[in-house]
């Protein structure tokens, strides 16, 4: 396998475009936040990635973690590994300065979340948890709770979960039966058990803060019985150091398909009376709470299929230019590399596009999230949250289901080195395939982006989102290049063919919700497809222009605009076939009798 490095040439180009660092240093939060240092922090993160936490990501598999006595043991070297992470502040960058954080843009901490993930995904984790964590706190803890909690969470010598799921109830929340109870204190007592708690049990920091969603005897019943608890696993002293151990322990660690060295755990709250935790935001509305940790978690998940679908392709592109086999097509009677070779050429390339196109995605989404939270003027946050709103569940879905795709055509270059663990690739495929799974599976983004984001207002948010692409897609009209014409008119056919599938979804909801309902994957597909093309065509415009304005062609733009006129000529026709089964999927679907599913 190859050693990872991080892709910077591309994230400081992404950055600039896609996450329009240039218009959020603007802002008079992040007027510091110039180009030198942006440079200075994701040079340090790449360095950090390659050099102490890449090459543990294939011996952490190996290893593997174990549950010693209720303490669990992580993979020979991950504390250090994750102390580097600290002692270096990367934990500390798009928080409140008032807590501890530096104030960066998100936009910036989810480029380095890619670098994180890409070296080691299953370390990368538990720092992901913990950010959702300190969202959390910041926008619903007391006073009391983000004095104590969010200065050691910010800087990473405490760590962050979230338990949500039980045995009996996975995605649907309404069956938690966790239990809490009020005690004498203003504290509650909680007990019951929760599953697949990432990271919910390690030894690479003094204290593990969990995020509990559990019910009190009066609750209604449902979603909106549900309340959210603190529920640490040391109380904090008097001086908020880790005190007593509290009434919680991890009693099993799942045996999974890839994340090894990533303990899932099961949790045991209140085997010896009930263990202390405090109330998050009101009684029965925990599920507020939470939703700001699930969709920072949502977002960053998608960021995980990235990374991990730019560790694929260095994988399958270094293979593919040292495995020499068969002769060239155009004939000769020697070897060659098998990235001679078109049909392997074509994989490459697909690779490298949607990690780009997902890349641009996500950072797309920072930016508005940055200006959702930052930005002067109280109408453009709220239709910056209104963005954010729609893109996370495309981000998370879209990004995931495609890294899965681009770690398993790294295994198909491989070929049978790739289906073999010494080749390395098998891990990328394992790892990715959870990242569709939890933070609430695929479908339910696709849900979620059909029922909360589009009918609710009507399509507003997503015509809004096109009306802002569609002029990205203008600015183009004047720079004369043969592969930007193209690529714009591709686009264009895109963005109406999402515009019109927008309008069958309302009217599909109008007649009977389970119509749209059971077009939303290709819904779902068809909006990541697109948008995800406009945003590489408008980074194929920067490109032209800046080598129209030079003697010569930097290989990065000649790359930058080749990749995107692939992406419109190869990828974005996946859009005509999910903008069909919008418009006629629906019933075909729903027609056959169950039973004989």
């Amino acid at each position: 396998m190859a050693d990872y490095r991080a892709p910077l040439a591309d994230l400081d180009f992404a950055l600039r475009t896609s996450g329009g660092l240039e218009a959020l240093h603007a802002l008079p939060a992040f007027a510091e936040v110039d180009a030198e240092l942006v440079d200075q922090i994701v040079e340090e993160a790449g360095n950090v990635a390659a050099e102490v936490w890449a090459p543990l990501n294939h011996s952490g598999d190996q290893e593997g973690v174990r549950l010693d006595n209720g303490l669990v043991r992580t993979a020979q070297g991950f504390q250090d590994a994750y102390r580097s992470y600290v002692d270096s502040g990367f934990n500390t960058l798009p928080f409140d300065p008032e807590w501890g954080g530096q104030g960066l843009p998100w936009t910036l901490a989810l480029a380095l979340m890619e670098v994180w993930h890409s070296a080691n995904t299953s370390l990368a984790l538990n720092p992901m948890l913990t950010i959702g964590a300190v969202e959390l706190l910041q926008a619903h803890g007391t006073p009391e709770q983000q004095a104590t909690y969010l200065p050691k969470l910010i800087t990473g010598e405490w760590t962050g979960t979230m338990n949500l799921s039980e045995p009996q109830a996975g995605s649907d929340l309404g069956q938690i039966s966790c239990k809490a109870e009020r005690a004498d204190d203003g504290s509650y007592r909680i007990t019951g058990q929760k599953i697949y708690i990432t990271w919910g049990e390690h030894d690479l920091s003094e204290n593990i803060v969990h995020m509990v969603l559990a019910r009190l005897p009066d609750a209604p019943h449902g979603t909106k019985g549900l309340s959210l608890f603190l529920v640490p696993k040391f109380l904090p002293d008097a001086d908020g150091n880790p005190g007593q151990r509290n009434d919680v322990r991890c009693t099993g660690l799942e045996h999974k398909m890839g994340i090894h060295a990533c303990p899932t755990c099961t949790m045991s709250y209140g085997d010896d009376g009930g263990a202390v935790g405090y109330l998050i935001g009101k009684e029965h509305g925990g599920l507020t709470g939470m939703f700001t940790m699930m969709n920072n978690a949502r977002l960053a998940v998608g960021v995980q299929g990235i990374g991990i679908a730019e560790r694929a392709y260095q994988d399958a592109r270094a293979y593919a230019f040292e495995r020499m086999q068969a002769h060239d097509i155009h004939g000769g009677h020697e070897s060659v590399p098998i990235v001679r070779h078109p049909n392997i050429r074509r994989k490459l390339l697909t690779m490298r596009a949607l990690t780009e196109g997902g890349r641009a995605l996500a950072l797309y989404a920072g930016n508005a999230m940055d200006r959702a939270k930052q930005a002067e003027d109280a109408d453009e946050r709220a239709r910056m949250k209104t963005r954010v709103d729609l893109l996370v569940p495309v981000v998370k879905a879209w990004c995931t289901d495609h890294g899965v795709e681009v770690a398993s055509t790294a295994v198909q270059i491989l070929g049978g080195m790739g289906f073999i663990e010494e080749g390395g690739v098998a891990q990328h495929y394992r790892d990715a395939r959870i990242a569709p799974i939890y933070e609430g599976t695929n479908g339910i983004q696709a849900l979620d982006l059909m029922g909360r984001k589009v009918l609710r207002d009507e399509g507003a948010g997503l015509h809004a989102l096109l009306a802002d692409l569609r002029a990205g897609l203008s600015d183009l009209d004047d720079i004369s290049d043969h592969d930007l014409t193209a690529i714009r008119r591709a686009v264009a056919r895109g963005l109406d063919q999402l515009e019109a599938a927008g309008e069958t979804l309302i009217s599909l909801a109008r007649d009977d919700i389970a119509q749209s309902a059971a077009v939303a994957d290709p819904f779902l597909e068809l909006t990541g497809t697109v948008v995800a093309g406009a945003l590489l065509a408008q980074q194929a415009g920067v490109a032209a222009q800046q080598m129209a304005a030079q003697e010569s062609a930097p290989d990065q733009h000649r790359a930058k605009l080749a990749i995107a006129r692939f992406y419109a000529d190869n990828l974005l026709p996946r859009a005509d076939a999910a903008a069909a089964q919008v418009r006629q999927g629906a019933a075909s679907t729903l027609a056959l009798d169950e039973k004989l599913l």
